[in-house]
C-alpha cells in the first residue's frame, strides 16, 4: 500500500525517471517504489561521477586494480559490475567471467589462467567470479578433488599477498542473498525469454545444495583470517541498495583525488 503522498513526493513523481518507473513497472501504481527508484538513480549518478574521478586517478598513477565479485547464483554480481562500469572509460577497464577451463588450462597451475587476465598499468579488472570458484562452486558440485581444494585453500592467501606486494590492489566483494530471494530470481529468469540463457545446470541445483554452499562459503571467509584479504559482504536482496553499497565500498577502499575536476 502506498503511503500518503506529500507535496515533495508529487514533485519527484513528475520527474521523467520516476514517472517512467511509475507507469511501466507496477499495477496498481506503486508510488513509493517509483520515488525510491528516482532517489536511487539520482544517488547513482553522483557516485558514478566519483567513479570517473577514481578511474582517472588510477590511469594517471599507472595503478593496477582487481575487483572480485563473488556470491551465490543470481545474487546480482553482473548488475553491480554494470552500474560501476557503465560511465567510466571503456579503454581502461575489463570485465572477465571465465568459462569452464580448457583441457590445457586444467593441466596448468590453478591460478595461471586468472593471472593471464591481470590488469596492465592504469587498468581496473572486474572478475565476475574468480579463482574463488575453487573455494565454493567446485567442491560443492564435485568439480575438484578434496586434495585440489585443500591445496587452493593453503595457497590462496599467499598468492594474493604476492599479487598485492607486486603493486596490484585487490578488492573483494561478496553479494549475499537469502534462499527465498534466490528462488524468486530464478523464477523470474526462467519466465523471461531474454534471460533464460543465464540458467545453467549448476544454477538449477543451487537451491538443493544451499546448505552445502553455505558451509564452503563460511570456510572461505574463515580462511581470510589467516592473513588474507577479507571479503566485504553486501546484503543484496534489494538490488539497488546493493549496487550503491558496492560503489561506496570501492570509493572508500581505493584512494583517489576527490577534489579532481572531471
Amino acid at each position: 500500500m502506498n503511503k500518503q503522498i506529500t507535496e515533495e513526493d508529487v514533485i519527484i513523481l513528475n520527474k521523467k525517471v520516476a514517472l517512467t518507473s511509475l507507469l511501466t513497472h507496477d499495477n496498481p501504481l506503486n508510488y513509493a517504489k517509483a520515488i525510491r527508484y528516482y532517489n536511487y538513480t539520482k544517488k547513482l549518478k553522483k557516485l558514478q561521477v566519483e567513479l570517473i574521478k577514481l578511474q582517472a586517478h588510477i590511469i594517471d598513477n599507472k595503478q593496477r586494480v582487481i575487483v572480485i565479485f563473488e556470491g551465490r547464483d543470481a545474487a546480482g554480481k553482473g548488475g553491480a559490475i554494470r552500474r560501476i562500469s557503465e560511465r567510466i572509460n571503456p579503454r581502461f577497464f575489463r570485465i572477465v567471467a571465465l568459462p569452464k577451463p580448457s583441457e590445457e588450462e586444467e593441466s596448468q597451475w590453478y591460478f595461471q589462467r586468472y593471472i593471464n587476465k591481470f590488469p596492465k598499468a592504469g587498468e581496473i579488472l572486474f572478475f565476475d567470479r574468480s579463482w574463488y570458484n575453487r573455494a565454493v562452486i567446485e567442491p560443492v558440485n564435485g568439480f575438484c578433488t578434496e586434495e585440489e581444494y585443500n591445496i587452493f585453500m593453503n595457497q590462496v592467501n599467499d598468492f594474493e599477498r604476492m599479487v598485492t606486494e607486486s603493486g596490484t590492489q585487490i578488492v573483494k566483494i561478496y553479494m549475499s542473498i537469502s534462499k527465498k530471494e534466490q528462488a524468486k530470481r530464478f523464477s523470474e529468469i526462467k519466465n523471461n525469454m531474454l534471460k533464460q540463457w543465464k540458467i545453467t545446470p549448476v544454477d538449477q541445483k543451487a537451491q538443493e545444495l544451499w546448505d552445502k554452499y553455505t558451509l564452503f562459503k563460511d570456510r572461505m571467509f574463515e580462511n581470510t583470517k589467516n592473513n588474507g584479504i577479507p571479503f566485504k559482504v553486501i546484503k543484496a536482496n534489494r538490488k539497488q541498495d546493493a549496487r550503491v553499497e558496492a560503489i561506496e565500498y570501492l570509493l572508500k577502499t581505493i584512494p583517489y583525488d576527490k577534489d579532481r575536476i572531471v
